[in-house]
């Protein structure tokens, strides 16, 4: 399976980076456009969660974002170097008290746009599986 890797400095600016590693990404392995947008807000998504709620606009920490292909899928690894948390505890977006609120969707809609989702490491990695066919 090859693999190819890159790690930002947590500043927010540095999502267009990972914008241009997933086109790369799109190209390179010729992904249809409805997985590629799916990928594009996942991962963004995902990044955008570990700059600021696991290394909190560190700059001296980084986020590092693998991606793996096969012929069955791509996966990508988002780590963090804060301190991880409750996965299993979220708040449930759709909650008629949590509707109104600006923040707490990331999660809910990475679990919907992905085919696997994967928590390693109290949280700090994030594996998002996205199936070919």
């Amino acid at each position: 399976m090859e693999s190819i890797k890159i790690e930002i400095p947590s500043l927010s600016e540095n999502i267009r980076i990972v914008e241009s590693f997933i086109d790369n990404t799109k190209e390179k392995y010729q992904l249809n456009d409805d997985i590629y947008g799916n990928i594009m807000i996942a991962i963004t998504e995902s990044v955008n969660n570990a700059i600021q709620h696991g290394n909190k606009f560190d700059k001296d920490k980084n986020v590092t974002l693998t991606v793996h292909h096969n012929e069955e899928a791509v996966k990508f690894t988002v780590e963090d170097e804060g301190i991880g948390f409750d996965f299993n505890n979220l708040p449930d977006p759709t909650a008629p008290e949590n509707i109104d609120q600006p923040h707490g969707r990331g999660i809910f809609l990475i679990k919907h746009l992905c085919d696997e989702v994967e928590f390693k490491n109290e949280g700090r990695i994030l594996e998002l599986s996205f199936y070919l066919n």
